[in-house]
């Protein structure tokens, strides 16, 4: 089955009961309910390299980590939606409420004006039942539905990306039975791509002559990824034209050709996160670029 996940997602219980019961003639009562999760980035809010959990007055936790060197990622709300807009945003009653949740921690406080970029997504989350939106599980739940000479069917409510690994191992053992040759799991052990990480001066030995801020930079988006980012790479000159933020034409290309970037959205707030610290001229430029290289210039 092709299915649209936005579609998913913003018709949510009703389309669950839509497809498994009408269409597979599989009965179901499971749903799943949406809830938005937002965040916000200030400049650093203190130092060293740890991150806090802390307890907020309404028994919620709320987190704070340190991001991209000089700033602090704090999350996140839990704020049950209808439906799922087309770009979730973080509204002012959520930054206000992650401000509050962390000065009541903090030596120097923070206001909504320090806020210097904020997002959100929208969760689907398995309707277990909770009144409070804080508490539906994070965990995913597999229905299997078999009936006699057909294909199976399994569905998947729930679930986060830091669990995906799981998750598709134990859905393929449900699925165990039908495939006698499937082979025993093995992701535990198998380090995801470019995770191998020794220091980013062992990595970028081959190319000393890149300034140090560049490699560092790109040792910590891409791991051991980098020696494919910079083959062939000799000078500072060969990474192209520099947009701000050690962000260089050079890796543009690969992203827009080995990791599915499409937009100037994909390359600076979702691959470099490096957006949200641009002048708006820099990321026109980077707008520019995209465009230019798909239409083949």
């Amino acid at each position: 089955i092709t299915v649209n996940a936005k579609a998913i997602i913003n018709a949510a219980g009703p389309w669950v009961k839509e497809v498994l019961n009408a269409r597979l003639n599989q009965p179901s009562t499971d749903n799943v309910r949406l809830v938005k999760g937002s965040h916000i980035v200030v400049r650093r809010c203190y130092p060293g390299e740890h991150a806090f959990i802390l307890q907020n007055d309404d028994r919620r936790v709320v987190f704070m980590i340190p991001y991209l060197n000089n700033y602090t990622l704090i999350g996140t709300t839990d704020v049950p939606v209808a439906k799922a807009p087309a770009i979730p945003k973080a509204d002012a009653d959520e930054i206000q409420y992650l401000c509050a949740a962390v000065n009541r921690y903090l030596e120097k406080p923070i206001s909504p004006d320090a806020v210097l970029w904020s997002y959100a997504g929208v969760r689907p989350l398995y309707d277990d039942g909770s009144a409070n939106p804080s508490a539906v599980t994070r965990d995913y739940t597999l229905r299997m539905d078999v009936d006699q000479n057909t294909a199976p069917v399994l569905s998947i409510f729930g679930g986060k990306i830091t669990t995906y690994r799981k998750l598709a191992e134990h859905a393929l053992e449900k699925l165990a039975p039908w495939f006698s040759d499937m082979k025993a799991s093995w992701t535990d052990q198998e380090p995801l791509p470019g995770s191998e990480l020794p220091s980013s001066h062992e990595m970028a030995e081959p190319w000393r002559s890149l300034p140090q801020p560049v490699l560092d930079t790109l040792a910590s988006r891409h791991g051991t990824r980098i020696n494919h980012v910079l083959k062939g790479i000799k000078s500072e000159a060969d990474l192209g034209a520099h947009f701000g933020q050690n962000l260089y034409a050079r890796e543009i290309d690969y992203m827009l050709d080995h990791e599915w970037a499409q937009t100037a959205d994909d390359v600076l707030y979702r691959r470099s996160k490096v957006g949200p610290f641009m002048a708006k001229e820099q990321k026109a430029a980077v707008t520019k670029y995209i465009a230019s290289r798909q239409a083949g210039n």
